[in-house]
């Protein structure tokens, strides 16, 4: 059962964001590139800031097939139904942020996996779940569901690069029938979260232009320190934090 936020933690990172560094794998995929496993997003955008090393991201969507550079410095983001995947140029290193956070912990995050599997919650949740840990058995179980994504995207981006959006569209349409039961649990973290945080900030500037600002007396400073180092993501080796809104471990990892 997924959970949400901590009632008694009302201080979520700005715009109740979530927050993990990667380092992209450096597993050759079925067409001779290293990376990670594409996948989308439903209901969520996320950003890369990259902070070391070199790769791209190559992205499907409605206008077509792009592959991002990604360098340090450079700053890449992705709307809701745009397949996405981190490509390893040279010892990638990125910050992600991630809207509505606990949403994507929750299941927001869909592989690409072939449309026979997406088409069986059953077969979905096995392909996508991983053994705890971090050990070699989770790498090798990561690295099963990284190449199965794989199988499934390479189709997708032949296909719209010669002008066919048909599969891609499928993919999104059986995706998100693929996490339709999950939304009213998901509406209750959305609630809790960046609702709540949008909400709270109209609250504050009733009271300013009331000429009450009371609620700077709550005024307050909090840290954090990853909560657990190298797990495995979707993209590469993942440093998490565990912070009001989300949900660990990442996708049942």
């Amino acid at each position: 059962m997924v959970s949400g936020p901590e009632p008694t933690l009302p201080h979520p990172l700005p715009g109740a964001v979530g927050l993990s560094h990667l380092s992209a794998y450096d597993w050759e995929a079925a067409d001779g590139l290293c990376g990670g496993s594409p996948h989308l997003h439903l209901v969520c955008t996320e950003a890369y800031v990259v902070t070391g090393g070199r790769g791209s991201v190559q992205t499907l969507s409605p206008d077509g097939h792009r592959a991002i550079a990604l360098e340090p410095g450079a700053v890449a983001w992705f709307t809701p139904g745009t397949v996405h995947r981190m490509v390893q140029g040279g010892d990638l290193r990125i910050t992600v942020l991630m809207q509505n956070s606990g949403l994507p912990e929750a299941g927001d995050a869909v592989f690409t996996f072939p449309p026979e599997v997406l088409a069986d919650p059953g077969a979905y949740a096995a392909a996508a779940a991983l053994p705890p840990g971090t050990g070699a058995e989770t790498a090798a179980a990561a690295r099963r569901r990284r190449d199965l994504a794989v199988e499934g995207y390479l189709p997708l981006r032949e296909a719209l690069v010669a002008g066919d959006n048909g599969p891609y569209l499928a993919f999104q349409r059986a995706a998100a029938r693929l996490v339709r039961d999950k939304v009213p649990g998901w509406r209750g973290l959305w609630r809790a979260g960046a609702l709540a945080t949008a909400e709270r900030t109209g609250a504050q500037l009733d009271a300013l232009e009331a000429g009450e600002p009371a609620y700077l007396d709550e005024a307050t400073a909090r840290e954090a320190a990853p909560t657990r180092l190298c797990g495995f993501g979707m993209c590469g080796r993942r440093d998490e934090y565990a912070l009001p809104g989300t949900t660990l471990p990442y996708g049942g990892e």
